[in-house]
């Protein structure tokens, strides 16, 4: 009887030990879930970001926030583009300047690419000794939908897109600013977004008409960030590029 109870005894301690062992790595589950989800929102409404300070851009999609678009963009004026005569990327100051006035993050002892790179990005790391350049990062990429994980040596992975490229600013209108008027919307967060690099290349110059992000749950948001931009600085779009925006967000 005793050989018995010590076997029965055994049995029911390896049958808890099972239990309580089942039960940590539930708990363990938990938590590893969690961590595959570290960077909380993917961006933010451009509806609550009408200065572009806060990160990255999020689909609209509850019926209201569209309508709030669709009325944001029926603001914006259009017109029949100019030549591209006269063009040239130095027209709008040196690339990423910190030396801007009126916008956010000027003169902050930073260049604009690390700005929004910072503003952006996830579990950021910066290169040692300074308060200012990204090396590293983990990013949502707006166009695509995807998180990427970024590293300085894969520079043109991750690129700084003009909402409203500078051309196009160039054709309706920009070409008859002051000098520091062009500096201001090359380097003004509401018309930058970091994103992936191969879709700001087929974008080009493109307004809404002809190119949109590949992720069609964030085009109405772009279509609304494009008119955010546009309203600041009172440059039209051609009457094709807006209702292209018009139709993102259900119009």
């Amino acid at each position: 009887m005793p050989a018995r109870r010590t076997a029965v005894s055994a049995a029911a301690v390896f049958l808890i030990s099972t239990v309580a062992l089942a039960g940590c790595s539930g708990g363990a589950e938990k938590p590893a879930a969690d961590a595959a989800a570290p960077g909380g929102s993917v961006g933010t409404n451009p509806l609550q970001n009408p200065d572009g300070t806060k990160p990255g851009l999020a689909p609209l999609t509850s019926p209201d926030d569209r309508k709030a678009g669709r009325d944001l963009i029926a603001g914006v004026t259009t017109a029949a583009a100019g030549p591209k005569d006269g063009y040239d990327r130095n027209e709008f100051g040196p690339a990423w300047t910190d030396n801007v006035d009126g916008v956010p993050g000027g003169h902050n002892n930073c260049d604009t690419r690390n700005d929004l790179l910072a503003r952006d990005g996830r579990a950021v790391e910066r290169k040692d000794g300074s308060a200012c350049v990204v090396t590293a990062m983990t990013i949502h990429d707006p166009y695509t939908g995807k998180t990427v994980r970024w590293t300085k040596q894969q520079a043109s992975k991750i690129q700084i897109d003009h909402v409203m490229p500078l051309s196009y600013d160039w054709q309706m209108g920009a070409s008859r600013w002051d000098k520091a008027k062009r500096v201001q919307i090359a380097n003004d967060p509401l018309n930058l977004l970091p994103a992936d690099g191969s879709q700001n290349a087929a974008k080009g110059d493109s307004g809404p008409a002809a190119w949109l992000p590949a992720d069609p749950a964030i085009r109405c948001a772009y279509a609304v960030r494009f008119a955010q931009v546009s309203l600041k600085y009172r440059l039209p779009v051609t009457e094709a590029d807006k209702k292209a925006m018009l139709q993102q967000c259900d119009g």
